[in-house]
């Protein structure tokens, strides 16, 4: 089953805001709601939410389930 939410946590405030992810594509931007950052994914993360997120973009869900690999590494 895939999650389609995720918590971001912003690492320059740590500010934690729940969204929906979408399901058929990367989001490699988010504007913090809290600091007003902008989050970019980390080196070798397709997304913010693998990055950032309590739950990896369903892309990589969908790998994990399925045994092969998504768009980034797998976590």
């Amino acid at each position: 089953m895939i999650v389609s939410t995720s918590t971001l946590t912003c690492p320059q405030c740590d500010g934690n805001s729940t969204d929906v992810m979408p399901t058929n594509a990367c989001q490699f931007f988010y504007d913090c709601k809290h600091c007003a950052a902008i989050l970019r994914p980390l080196p070798g993360d397709c997304c913010v939410y693998c990055s950032f997120g309590d739950i990896p973009c369903p892309p990589i869900q969908e790998a994990e389930q399925n045994g092969g690999e998504g768009c980034c590494s797998p976590r």
